[in-house]
């Protein structure tokens, strides 16, 4: 399904909205956000009475988890309250919660008191913290960290950044934490997920309604999706479902181009066509029986005859894939500057060909008025890749994961699949784009890129839009990685595996698109 990722700000003009559009008092939207942390609480734990510590900031989400307490404490926990912070700096919904505790004759600490728990709720920050934690929530911290109990944290784990993920100085290590509303950034993003622990989203007044026409920017895809795939006309043949063009290999490597033509037409392209070099030809119909080649010799592809073919081969084309395994040399620079400059089709540029793009600024401005006047075009860098096109450093990029590749898309006028753990799909006239979630680390193997640019190649023959083609393909491409782990482990797991999943990922959609529920 499709879900969205809200930032800091989105969510707190929808929980203003849901307030004063919908007339829902902030302190009923508190108790709800209460009532939900302690369901899941108990579905983790049971609900047997049992130690609990409530560690509140002066926010609302101290207010939060100390409404949490209080619930807990009614059942018969034995609950200690602390609040870290000067109480004339609380909320009022927070200073609310401090006057109901006190009427049940509970008291609140202001620094923890030794002894140990089984249950830590973590309230101290929310999604608002945006400086490095210190002082005495930051020994707060450090104290959960190394007590051993079972830690809740709400709404996000307090230390981490709700936007960006990042570790603001020291961050709660949460065994589970509950989001109310929709999920953040922070809790999708690394390091902020495997903090996250657990994470779950509940419902607790603050829907989709509550946009008032202004939705997040940013979406992922989870489970199974309908609308992800392309529709498949009943009597249509090969030629309807589109026919990729792929440059890719060379005399020293063959199987970049294997796997982005099987990729290419496990994704449901009807016809595949590989321009590579002659040394691959068996060996490429042998592993791809299905794919028409084209091959070059030593004298290359810039021959008249050579050259005619090329012409040809983009003539019936839907679109063409460049890059894996072409190598550096001056068949593949050839390759690179024809698909920009003598064609028009929709293209995906992958691995070697980001390589001689970055070293070229004159085919970097071709590409870029290209994308003005409409041409589709993807680029499926790794951070490396990203790096050389962008003009900063791998580090740089990972701490503007959500900001750089949006800026690339916007200067080269070009949809950005930015590849790493969490890969990221944006695109011009947009200011945020999709985050994949799917996949796990048994992918950070050799091929494994070729075959998601042989996937995105694929579904945009089909005539998919290039930003849906690509959020398409890495959710497919991911899917059919955590299918292959489950098969052979994320250690053993190879591309080929991945390529082999690709069928079972596909089936997945097309029986949630029908409505089935039979077990892949």
């Amino acid at each position: 399904m499709k879900q969205y990722l809200v930032t800091a700000s989105e969510m707190k003009r929808y929980d203003s909205n849901t307030i004063n559009k919908y007339q829902i008092p902030s302190l009923l939207l508190m108790e709800r956000a209460a009532l939900v942390t302690v369901e899941e609480l108990q579905k983790n734990r049971g609900n047997s009475p049992c130690s609990v510590l409530v560690a509140a900031g002066c926010g609302n989400n101290g207010g939060d988890g100390l409404a949490a307490g209080r619930l807990l404490m009614l059942q018969g926990y034995d609950v200690t309250c602390v609040l870290l912070g000067d109480e004339e700096k609380c909320t009022p919904e927070t200073a609310r919660q401090l006057v109901i505790l006190r009427e049940y004759q509970a008291p609140v600490f202001s620094t923890i008191p030794e002894h140990e728990y089984d249950i830590v709720i973590d309230a101290i920050f929310g999604i608002g913290l945006s400086r490095p934690v210190e002082g005495i929530c930051k020994e707060a911290i450090e104290w959960i960290n190394r007590s051993g109990a079972f830690v809740c944290s709400v709404d996000i784990p307090s230390g981490i950044h709700a936007d960006t993920g990042k570790v603001m100085g020291c961050a709660v290590q949460a065994d589970l934490t509950v989001t109310y509303g929709f999920y953040k950034l922070g809790h999708m993003l690394y390091p902020g997920t495997v903090y996250a622990g657990k994470p779950v989203c509940c419902q607790m007044g603050i829907d989709e309604r509550s946009f008032l026409g202004e939705p997040p920017v940013w979406y992922t895809y989870t489970g199974s999706c309908n609308r992800v795939l392309p529709d498949r006309c009943p009597d249509g043949n090969k030629g309807t479902f589109g026919k990729t063009l792929i440059m890719a290999g060379s005399k020293e490597i063959a199987g970049a181009a294997m796997m982005a033509a099987k990729s290419a037409l496990r994704a449901g392209a009807g016809m595949v066509k590989t321009v590579t070099a002659a040394e691959n030809r068996i060996v490429l119909q042998q592993y791809v029986p299905e794919a028409m080649v084209l091959t070059y010799d030593n004298s290359g592809v810039t021959g008249e005859k050579s050259r005619q073919a090329l012409r040809e081969a983009e003539q019936w084309a839907d679109c063409i894939l460049a890059g894996p395994g072409m190598g550096m040399g001056l068949q593949a620079q050839a390759l690179l500057r024809f698909a920009l400059t003598e064609s028009r089709l929709p293209l995906v540029l992958d691995a070697d060909a980001l390589t001689l793009l970055a070293q070229d600024q004159e085919l970097q401005e071709i590409l870029a008025d290209q994308g003005i006047w409409g041409r589709t075009v993807i680029l499926t860098p790794h951070p490396g890749e990203f790096a050389r096109l962008y003009g900063c450093t791998v580090q740089q990029l990972k701490e503007h994961i959500t900001e750089y590749p949006g800026e690339l898309s916007r200067r080269l006028h070009c949809v950005i699949v930015c590849k790493d753990a969490r890969t990221i799909v944006v695109w011009p006239g947009q200011a945020g784009g999709y985050l994949n979630v799917t996949g796990n680390s048994g992918m950070a193997t050799a091929g494994s890129g070729d075959v998601l640019a042989g996937m995105i190649a694929g579904l945009l023959a089909q005539g998919m839009k290039g930003e849906e083609a690509s959020a398409a393909g890495v959710y497919l491409h991911g899917t059919a990685g955590d299918l292959a782990a489950a098969q052979w482990s994320e250690t053993a797991m190879t591309a080929s595996d991945i390529i082999e999943r690709i069928g079972t990922a596909v089936l997945l959609q097309d029986r949630t698109e029908k409505g089935l529920e039979r077990e892949a």
